[in-house]
């Protein structure tokens, strides 16, 4: 593999070893542009533990030299402990344009902030949402709910996927809308994580109920 050469300013940061965490990345105003900030950050995410391919379908359109045929791909990675991403991407072939999706994803990571919000088990761990979050795309909507432990992950099977890679292990859910789109439904559960750092939680509430935003140790 090439050594990794930045071209932004927050690249080199990284490199040189100025900022080493993604949680500081994330809440900086810096946008990430390349890829090789993540590997360096969080190398694990190139370990296929860490990534999803959620959806693959092929695409067909007719043009003046004849039909084309495209793949498109949504994938999701997450080191599985507050930090989760996802990805679109296209290409002639399918391999290409998982790689696309799986960088594409990494891009667009995102803090998760956990907790335990249920008031059925009012642990103070960060095993569920904190709170019950929204998210939406095109005609589906989400909506997440705080479980207590040991419930599991009552959602669809992208969604598990999703939240799996992000660290919440229990959740109840609501959908509606055509949620057999696996794009639609899977930007949906994307949208809601990103609603769990983006809700303002008063401090007192937020230790009470174990709030805990990113990896945790």
């Amino acid at each position: 593999m090439n050594e990794w050469i930045p071209q932004t300013e927050l690249g080199k940061k990284v490199k040189e070893g100025a900022v080493t965490s993604m949680s500081d990345v994330l809440r900086s105003s810096n946008k990430i542009m390349e890829i090789g900030i993540i590997d360096a950050l969080m190398p694990e995410l190139n370990e296929k533990d860490y990534q999803e391919v959620l959806n693959v379908n092929m695409v067909q359109r007719m043009t003046d030299s004849g039909r084309r045929v495209k793949f498109s791909v949504v994938a999701v990675v997450g080191n599985k402990n507050g930090f989760v991403g996802l990805g679109e991407a296209k290409a002639g072939e399918v391999g290409p344009a998982i790689r696309k999706a799986l960088d594409n994803a990494k891009i667009n990571l995102i803090e998760v902030r956990r907790g335990c919000g249920s008031w059925e088990c009012a642990c103070g761990r960060h095993h569920s949402v904190p709170f019950r979050v929204t998210g939406k795309s095109s005609s589906v909507r989400v909506i997440l709910k705080p479980a207590p432990r040991g419930l599991g992950l009552a959602i669809g099977d992208i969604g598990k996927k999703i939240l799996t890679l992000a660290g919440v292990r229990d959740v109840w859910s609501f959908t509606e809308g055509q949620t057999q789109t696996t794009v639609n439904f899977a930007k949906a559960v994307f949208n809601a994580l990103k609603q769990t750092t983006t809700t303002s939680v008063q401090e007192g509430a937020a230790r009470q109920i174990g709030v805990v935003t990113g990896k945790v140790e």
